[in-house]
């Protein structure tokens, strides 16, 4: 095993050093694409590179330790210390290799960027747009705690509030890595405002959660967009009322799995800046071609990898929030805790971290290391 890692580690040696030298050539710098991968992967080869680093003095000083007590050294300090130090890098070997293996396991190169949050109500009628409406909250509570920055796109409100539809842009390191996990149906369990003889109802909503598509990632004939503006409704003053600073795109799309022709749809009221919603309504033009030209990708990884429901079947229950015990239940890792009241109020990052060692678990068990 120890030669294993290190074999793997002394072929990366180059190649760090190799990066090393890339990002400071003016070139690179000049290529803002090439030159912000080349750090990411700099960086992850630095941390390669401290472990690595690591794990050679611990079985150096795992053999030298040895060495002490099989020489017959008479001191009784220095046998004692010796057998303190063996233990110590017993223990501590184990666990640095499975840190190292898991981080030769390739990344998705997905996780980097930022994302598109959907939160839609779906059977329930006015409660499940009112739990949308929680749901919106909750994220909004933990993109904050994260420092990420979370804008509304579109949005649509239900009838007794919460939202029927809304859709979100999030910005911030590894957005999509972290939120991917969110994607699928969330169902609560709860006695709704309306409801007069106290039953529980049990309502869902559906969350999904794509990839941010930049403009190099998929292409998009913009001749082809058909274009209109409209007066935006709602809160903002009188200024939402008299421009016409909402914008709507219609464009033309052929699926490449199926050959059929869709028409895609998308509003954008999001600013009082018409050229600034029609550029956000091109990024979710992007996005949605995206992450449909890459379903056939995502549906490979599910279908070896069962903890992300975000890389398959987005209508696939994947957790439970039952009130009246002030339960939260994740179905894919069998995940149960009882803070409901504080789930619900941003502190959703134990349940992520779980998701996260369950998937770091099925990545290993796909690697050839």
């Amino acid at each position: 095993m120890a030669n294993t890692i290190l074999e793997k580690l002394n072929d990366l040696q180059a190649r760090f050093a190799e990066v090393g030298t890339l990002i400071t050539d003016p070139a690179v710098i000049a290529d803002q694409q090439r030159y912000v991968r080349l750090t990411k992967e700099y960086k992850d080869l630095e941390d390669l590179m401290t472990a690595r680093r690591e794990y050679e003095n611990l079985l150096g000083n795992l053999e030298e330790s040895k060495n002490i007590l099989m020489g017959g050294e008479e001191d009784a300090e220095m046998r004692e210390m010796a057998r303190e130090e063996i233990a110590a890098c017993e223990k501590r070997i184990p666990e640095l290799e499975e840190e190292i293996k898991l981080m030769l396991v390739p990344k998705d190169p997905e996780d980097a960027k930022n994302a598109i949050l959907e939160i839609r109500g779906g059977t329930g009628g006015d409660e499940a747009a009112l739990f949308a409406g929680d749901l919106f909250r909750m994220y909004a509570k933990y993109c904050e705690a994260k420092g990420w920055r979370m804008e509304v796109s579109s949005a649509s409100e239900g009838a007794v509030g919460g939202f029927k539809e809304v859709v979100c842009s999030v910005t911030g390191a590894d957005v999509y890595g972290t939120l991917k996990y969110e994607s699928g149906v969330h169902r609560v369990q709860r006695v709704p405002a309306t409801e007069t003889q106290g039953r529980v109802h049990t309502s869902a909503a559906t969350v999904a959660v794509l990839p941010e598509a930049e403009a190099f990632d998929v292409v998009i004939n913009e001749g082809e967009i058909k274009w209109d503006t409209f007066r935006s409704s709602g809160a903002g003053g009188q200024n939402v009322n008299k421009v016409e600073s909402g914008v709507r795109l219609r464009y033309n799309w052929k699926n490449p799995v199926t050959g059929v022709v869709e028409e895609i749809l998308i509003e954008c009221t999001e600013t009082r800046d018409q050229p600034k919603n029609k550029e956000r309504a091109l990024a979710r033009l992007r996005t949605f071609i995206y992450d449909k030209e890459h379903q056939k990708y995502v549906d490979d990884i599910a279908s070896r990898r069962k903890t992300l429901v975000s890389t398959g079947d987005r209508s696939a229950k994947i957790r439970t929030y039952n009130y009246p015990q002030g339960r939260i239940t994740d179905h894919r890792i069998n995940y149960t805790i009882y803070n409901l009241a504080a789930f619900m109020d941003g502190d959703i990052q134990d349940c992520i971290d779980h998701l996260v060692v369950a998937e770091n678990a099925e990545r290993l068990k796909e690697s050839e290391l």
